[in-house]
């Protein structure tokens, strides 16, 4: 089973996306075996939560099974949440300009879903420092953090992180993540704490899945990385998502 933790659909304004669309993420995904993704809709993750998480509900209904949804948080907007047909919680403190550590994110801790957010080192609102914040706050909460920091500079920091934490993820989309990062990332936070993402749409998920496929990672080691993991924080089957 090969599950993508980090998805989009829709476009971007500043940046180039060949295929927006969700029948051609199915397409690869068909083509290289993934089984499931989660998304996020673009328009939610920018000007419009509403409509755009309303829109990725409407995708999953669509195609039954290939995709999981993060219902995207805006804090400045005190967006709607729900229990109900969702993998979680995606948030974009950098996009909304509000701090991963800010109380405007209590909702979402208190709502007790699994939360991807948007890491990036040394930026002031989503450094994964703030990560150990909010993970010592609600232990109780599992946190994915978004391309493990983004810039190279900070993966050792980022896994040491998230060694001290037994809530806290490393989800590796990224262009920067390489495959012999992604096991370096493995024997230092433990392989049962790093989760697939390819961030699809941005980026080409043929290439953020060869990184783990050739990835020097025992074959137990990368069937955590490439599914596992994240099928237990989800509580999905064994066999695939429903």
């Amino acid at each position: 089973m090969i599950l993508d933790a980090h998805g989009h659909v829709g476009n971007w304004p500043d940046f180039l996306i060949p295929d927006p669309t969700a029948e051609g993420l199915v397409a690869t995904m068909d083509r290289i075996g993934v089984t499931a993704m989660g998304i996020s809709h673009l328009l939610a993750v920018g000007p419009d939560a509403v409509r755009g998480n309303r829109l990725a509900m409407e995708i999953a209904e669509r195609f039954p099974g290939r995709f999981g949804v993060w219902q995207v948080y805006n804090p400045h907007h005190r967006t709607p949440l729900t229990r109900d047909g969702v993998w979680g919680v995606k948030i974009h403190p950098d996009v909304h300009e509000c701090r991963l550590d800010d109380p405007a994110y209590e909702p979402v801790w208190e709502l007790g879903l699994p939360v991807l957010s948007h890491g990036q080192t040394d930026s002031p609102w989503s450094d994964p420092g703030q990560f150990a914040t909010v993970a010592s706050r609600h232990p109780g909460v599992p946190l994915l953090m978004g391309h493990t920091g983004l810039w190279p500079n900070g993966f050792a920091r980022a896994a040491r992180i998230v060694d001290d934490h037994p809530n806290l993820y490393l989800d590796v989309c990224g262009s920067k993540m390489t495959g012999r990062w992604i096991a370096r990332l493995a024997a230092l936070a433990g392989a049962e704490r790093v989760v697939f993402g390819s961030d699809a749409c941005f980026l080409d998920q043929r290439t953020g899945y060869g990184r783990i496929a050739l990835a020097p990672l025992t074959d137990a080691d990368r069937a955590l990385v490439q599914g596992g993991n994240l099928a237990r924080l989800l509580n999905l089957p064994a066999t695939g998502p429903a």
